[in-house]
């Protein structure tokens, strides 16, 4: 099994990541008058917003989606995940990169790149943005019947989303790929946020962490929001990765990549050890950061190497 390290020394985001620089809040509020409200001064004279209130993180997507992405029309319902859009680009950048670093430093673009996205969430944002940078095509999963609705009636109001991404309900929890995956389908590329927390007081625990830093008091309502599903499960993001890369097995000769953020750098041994296993080919350990903010995501393949020079003879474009 090749374990080739694949890294970034820079605590920065993505080069092509366009959240690069501080934001322009009068331009984006140009974009989503409803940001408007939000902006303040902040201790240092520069325009900002209270990144504790949900409803102004929840403005800035709308206006960041509308600006950088073309999408006039996004929105969530009550209560569930509100994903900060800079570091979501940022995994979109990278996954483009392990595309290019298995095609001649080339990036495949447009339609023949598909992409799974599992765990797609109410929000869409993995989609919209690998759509909207790159053409890729886009199937999301959810097991909530609440966020597949959402999903279809943000994609149904954005006419550049028609036709780009479907979204497929997984009915059952315990499973992956298994339901949502079609017969004879391939992917290119296959991603997730995993659940980072191991049990609801873990999650709640943390949450207050980070309110102390942001207010200098404890509240348990996440800034961000999120369903039980979205946030915690057994074992947390180390037991579902393995299962996850379990799985994936079954479908080792329809997907280039397999890939899937983890949080926890502790996390990383015993996903290699099942990515052993299973029988991995080929595995890489991405590093992104934002600030002080550190992750990474791992990839693997099963994927010899005349299966690799065929898939890209084959299906992919730049």
């Amino acid at each position: 099994m090749d374990r080739a390290p694949f890294t970034k020394n820079k605590l920065e985001l993505h080069p092509r990541n366009p959240h690069k620089m501080r934001y322009d809040f009068t331009l984006l509020a140009d974009s989503c008058a409803e940001l408007t409200q939000y902006v303040v001064k902040n201790a240092y004279g520069n325009e900002s917003i209270d990144f504790a209130n949900p409803l102004a993180v929840k403005a800035l997507n709308k206006a960041l989606l509308s600006h950088f992405y073309g999408v006039p029309f996004w929105d969530i319902p009550a209560g569930f995940l509100c994903p900060p859009i800079p570091g979501r680009a940022d995994y979109i950048h990278y996954l483009a990169d392990l595309l290019a670093d298995s095609n001649d430093d080339l990036i495949p673009r447009g339609s023949t790149v598909k992409a799974l996205d599992i765990g797609m969430g109410a929000n869409c944002v993995y989609p919209i943005i690998g759509n909207r940078e790159y053409g890729w095509k886009f199937v999301g999963s959810d097991i909530n019947k609440i966020a597949i609705d959402s999903s279809k009636m943000l994609i149904k109001s954005n006419t550049n989303l028609t036709g780009n991404i479907q979204v497929r309900l997984q009915t059952n929890k315990n499973d992956f790929f298994n339901g949502v995956w079609l017969a004879n389908e391939r992917f290119d590329l296959t991603l997730c946020n995993p659940p980072f927390h191991a049990s609801e007081s873990a999650m709640k625990s943390e949450s207050e962490r980070k309110w102390r830093g942001l207010k200098g008091q404890q509240k348990s309502t996440l800034n961000f929001g999120g369903q039980s599903d979205e946030l915690w499960c057994d074992g947390g993001e180390e037991r579902f990765i393995c299962r996850m890369i379990q799985e994936s097995k079954a479908y080792h000769d329809r997907c280039y990549w397999f890939t899937s953020l983890v949080a926890r750098q502790s996390s990383l041994s015993a996903i290699y050890r099942t990515l052993e296993s299973v029988g991995a080919v080929q595995v890489k350990t991405v590093d992104m950061a934002q600030g002080k903010k550190v992750s990474r995501f791992v990839a693997w393949s099963f994927l010899e190497s005349d299966q690799r020079d065929y898939w890209q003879d084959t299906y992919w474009t730049v």
